[in-house]
């Protein structure tokens, strides 16, 4: 007996004795699919001739004529393609033109036209119950040809297989075996240095994907182009990362034949996600990419309309998809497939009758609705709103996809109505955070199937109330798809997957539905952001220009201070010019994506972004250098003495920045908040960071440098806000899967209704009133005088702690009541009733007055001396762990805090012994230990932690010294100049002993744990 074949050839034998065995009679064959990435028929294939192939055409001449036989004999007849001749020559040239011209997906789609035939070259996947269509389809020939001699010039060169439909060739192979110790890497060298891109075969959308195989990894490429094509991973994932896991029933690889390449799912891949796309480049000029959908695109939209059908509508369901991970195209496939599924209870009947597709970023509402729009069987039931007219008649129209933006969907939500009749499918970018609230409530009354205007207008107070309580549920008529890659707690609850580990309650988006960061940049599409990450520490004086020494609050003084020096044109100016120096030596002079590097510097505040693009530009032009930067904001801005838009200072609309940012001169681009979320450019990569970062800003704005580019290796980022601690938990959060441990008590809201009760700003009676008139659309001059009674109450009858308290739980109350009422199963009258009191009553409460003692300080000072120095790199490595957050809180946060006034000339010195002008040896670091590492070591001890919070000041004082002496004892080793001056030298002993201690007692402060609100 022979011995096991652990060959490429082995290999290939395996994957084409299992595509051509006899196929599995009692398995569903229509356009449905059946599993998470699709459970088909196996085999079906037939074995192709290598000798039938003509070079000449790239076509399976056999293969497509004996499809134009068994599908349009007349028109073979009336075309004369029976016989070898000059005809059918005509007619094979044909298609390879049109094939050059269009794409094979495109001519498998529509065919071609000829003389005076249309000639179908493909029958489309039948729909559910439909006999004839799934004749149609099984006359469809799909072949597999081992050893493919492609070439008319090196005539011994040989593919080892490519797959063809009816004789038009769709993907070809290269495949290797870890066994002879060859591996998809030399698979992939061997199609960038061995196969000319010249070659018929292998030009643009000749076939739809070339695969590169080994028995443990996938990749692919959609356009070979010598050296550097680019070829990117197919593979399932594994541990939250990148690879394939192990099989129990074969090799690690054998999905690729076995699921994706069967007839009916590679048939769905051609109908309903690959396609030849037009894009910009670098340049500015429109070039052609070919689509292909990735392993977890493919996974997730399968498997969300696999959960759709099975589970019928009015779900909710989260994909957490790492950015970069091509989420665009993710939601384009989704919606125009959702169109089109059917109920699994009726065949016949559509599970919905419109799609919405809601974006908050106009970038992204423009590339989906071109996506989608590019199925032409979609075009016609396809509409994209620019106003909310539009929008409206599209709804009434019964347009089946609707790509909108949140800004415009408010407009309309009041004149829409008779609508609940009707299934809808909302499928939400991450952007998106208008869900839960009074949008949302307008959202779900407009799309529910809620009673509108032309009920009994004898409706009671009670039933309207009721009405309010139900709108805020999630809708019954609608399915909710949440498309994120930093899920929110909130977000958590309300989409994602509901499960118990051990006794606790968890929410996460399921694996099948999770594409995470460690694995998008394990498989490099995307890059590790923070992987070259370097601070900049900034040393400065200050001086007084006052005779006189006032007192200012020191805390908010110390931050104006802080505020000023950086905003100083000094300190700007030396900034720029190393972010300059630095993009001109490290990124221009190394070459970086070769040579075509951009850089972004994101700064705190139009104003500061404003400075930054004076001072860049003027060093640039200093400097003699070819580049330019572009300011981005957003409305009309002072600079200069005169007001400016964006337009004014770079000399084009603004609409034309991202085009430009492609193009030289234009390198860098500077902004405050516009285009750090949102904005997809892969030629970024250098950031220039001056403001503060933190949370899921922190992961949204350094994204922007991650978008993969063929000669993008890595990024770089500078940092002048000492942001790296925060960055590094940030990125953890959602490195892995985010999941959230434990749920939303609602019986927080039964405490913060009694608290406000017993506040007696209101009587219940008068609640009562006020929604009796609102829910009957009394004038509004009716509301205000029961509100003001409230007001009055409120600013003479409560102390200014007791006002803090009073409104921070009354937003605590109607942020809670807005999420929670979306979830809960039952309604809560009275909630609802003091949510409508409260969202009137809010806005009318006045801040408590809060006199500024720090005013008039940056007219007493001035900048010195400013010197900025860059820190060592760091390389952050994240723990391979899943995030954890918790449940969105109920409680109130903030609180009064006592002012400490102090002299003008004690505050700069204070300043200047935490920033410059203490005289060390290794004075900077000295004064980070001082300012930073110090402070926090004490606050971290538990014995004085304990007397902060239950004794007086005093005893806290005499644990803070025990403190601090523990903690100037462990830094011996590393600062025994710091050691040797607290020992000896009593002035500066007391000195720190009070700045530290002045620091870290906040006997009152409260953690504010309340969240931003927003969904993703």
């Amino acid at each position: 007996m022979a011995p096991t074949d652990t060959s490429e050839k082995g290999l290939e034998a395996l994957i084409v004795k299992h595509l051509t065995r006899q196929p599995t009679p009692d398995v569903a064959t229509d356009n449905t699919v059946q599993s998470s990435i699709g459970f088909y028929s196996a085999g079906g294939y037939q074995p192709g001739q290598p000798t039938d192939y003509n070079r000449d055409v790239a076509l399976d001449v056999a293969k497509l004529m004996a499809f134009l036989q068994a599908t349009q004999p007349k028109t073979v007849e009336t075309l004369e393609l029976a016989q070898d001749g000059i005809k059918r020559s005509q007619f094979l040239h044909r298609i390879q033109g049109e094939i050059a011209k269009r794409g094979v997906v495109d001519v498998l789609r529509k065919g071609v036209s000829h003389g005076p035939a249309h000639v179908d070259l493909y029958k489309f996947l039948p729909t559910p119950g439909n006999a004839s269509s799934a004749e149609n389809f099984a006359k469809n020939i799909f072949s597999i040809t081992r050893q493919l001699r492609y070439s008319n010039d090196e005539t011994a060169r040989s593919l080892d297989m490519a797959i063809f439909i009816n004789g038009l060739p769709v993907a070809t192979f290269e495949l290797k075996n870890s066994l002879t110790k060859q591996t998809v890497a030399d698979a992939i060298s061997q199609y960038q240095t061995d196969r000319d891109p010249r070659e018929l075969l292998f030009q643009m959308g000749r076939c739809i994907v070339h695969f590169a195989v080994d028995d443990s990894e996938v990749a692919f490429c959609t356009h070979l182009t010598g050296k550097t094509s680019w070829f990117l991973p197919f593979n399932q994932g594994w541990n939250s990362g990148a690879g394939n896991p192990p099989n129990p029933d074969g090799l690690k690889t054998d999905y690729l034949w076995k699921q994706v390449l069967a007839r009916e799912s590679l048939a769905n891949i051609i109908e309903n996600f690959t396609q030849i796309v037009e894009e910009e480049d670098e340049r500015g000029k429109k070039k052609r990419k070919q689509v292909f959908p990735r392993f977890h695109q493919l996974r997730t939209v399968r498997a969300l309309l696999r959960r759709c059908r099975a589970e019928g509508v009015g779900r909710r369901y989260l994909i957490q998809h790492s950015a970069g991970s091509g989420k665009s195209n993710t939601i384009a496939w989704l919606a125009h497939q959702l169109v089109e599924l059917k109920q699994a209870d009726d065949a016949n009947r559509n599970q919905f009758d419109s799609v919405i597709v809601i974006t908050d970023r106009r970038a992204l509402d423009m590339q989906i609705a071109k996506t989608i729009k590019s199925y032409d069987h979609v075009a016609s039931i396809f509409g994209h709103s620019d106003s909310a007219e539009e929008l409206r008649g599209f709804l009434r129209k019964g347009k089946k996809i609707i790509v909108t933006t949140v800004q415009k969907f408010p407009f309309i939500l009041d004149e829409l109505d008779g609508l609940g009749s009707l299934r809808f499918a909302l499928l939400i970018d991450e952007a998106h955070s208008s869900q839960g609230g009074k949008t949302t409530a307008k959202m779900h009354i407009v799309l529910s199937a809620a009673p509108g205007d032309d009920e009994d207008d004898e409706e009671s107070v009670e039933d309207a109330v009721n009405k309010l309580i139900e709108s805020r549920k999630m809708l019954t008529n609608a399915s909710y798809f949440a498309f994120t890659a930093t899920p929110k707690n909130k977000t958590l609850e309300l989409f994602g997957e509901r499960y118990l580990e051990g006794d606790e309650v968890h929410f996460r988006a399921p694996p099948e539905l999770t594409y995470t960061t460690k694995q998008a940049i394990q498989e490099g599409f995307i890059l590790d952001v923070i992987k070259n990450y370097t601070p900049v520490d900034s040393f400065y004086r200050v001086a007084k220009t006052v005779e006189d020494d006032p007192d200012f609050d020191k805390v908010k003084a110390l931050k104006k201070i802080r505020h000023y020096v950086e905003s100083h044109d000094k300190a700007i100016r030396r900034k720029a010019e190393i972010m300059i120096d630095h993009f001109t030596a490290q990124v221009i002079g190394k070459r970086k994506i070769g040579g075509q590097a951009r850089a972004m510097v994101v700064c705190n505040g139009i104003a500061r972004a404003i400075d930054y693009h004076r001072e860049i530009s003027d060093y640039l032009r200093e400097i003699k250098s070819p580049y330019k930067a572009i300011v981005a904001f957003s409305g009309e801005h002072e600079a200069g003495g005169k007001n400016v838009t964006e337009a004014d200072m770079n000399g084009f609309p603004s609409k034309d920045i991202p085009a430009k940012l492609k193009q030289d001169p234009y390198r860098l681009l500077i902004v405050a908040n516009k285009f750090v979320t949102g904005f997809d450019e892969p030629l970024l990569h250098t950031m220039y960071v001056d403001k503060p970062l933190a949370g899921v800003l922190a992961v949204q704005t350094l994204s922007r440098l991650n978008r993969a580019h063929p000669q993008k290796h890595d990024t770089f980022v500078l940092d002048f806000a000492d942001n790296a601690e925060a960055v590094k938990a940030a990125f953890q959060e959602y490195y892995r899967a985010t999941v959230q441990v434990g749920e939303t008590d609602p019986n927080k809201l039964h405490d913060l209704k009694n608290d406000l009760d017993g506040h007696q700003v209101y009587a219940w009676q008068q609640v009562e009133d006020l929604v009796a008139l609102y829910v009957k659309g009394a004038d509004r001059d009716k509301l205000d005088p029961i509100l003001d009674v409230c007001v009055e109450v409120y600013v003479n009858h409560l102390d200014e702690d007791s006002q803090v308290e009073f409104k921070g739980k009354a937003k605590a109350f109607v942020r809670s009541y807005g999420f929670l009422g979306a979830i809960l199963t039952y309604g809560h009258p009275a909630w609802e009733k003091l949510a409508i009191f409260l969202n009137f009553l809010i806005p009318k409460l006045p801040a408590p007055k809060e006199e500024d003692l720090s005013k008039g300080v940056l007219d007493a000072i001035d900048m010195d001396s400013y010197r900025p120095e860059v820190k060592a790199a760091l390389s952050m490595s994240m723990e391979d762990e899943d995030g954890t957050v918790e449940p969105a809180p109920t409680s109130a946060g903030g609180g009064g805090k006592s002012t400490e006034i102090d002299k003008l000339s004690n505050i700069i010195k204070a300043f200047n012994d935490l920033f410059g002008n203490i005289e060390w040896k290794d004075a900077d670091k000295i004064r980070k230990v001082i300012a930073e590492e110090i402070p926090n070591r004490v606050s971290q001890d538990k014995a004085y932690q304990n007397a902060v919070q239950h004794s007086d000041k005093q005893n806290a004082r005499l644990e803070h010294d025990k403190a601090l002496n523990r903690v100037i004892l462990e830094l011996l080793a590393d600062h025994t100049e710091l050691f040797k001056q607290f020992s000896d030298n009593p002035n500066f002993k007391r000195w720190l002993t009070d700045t530290v201690f002045d620091t870290t007692y906040q006997p009152n402060k409260v953690k504010n744990n309340v969240s931003q609100q927003g969904l993703f």
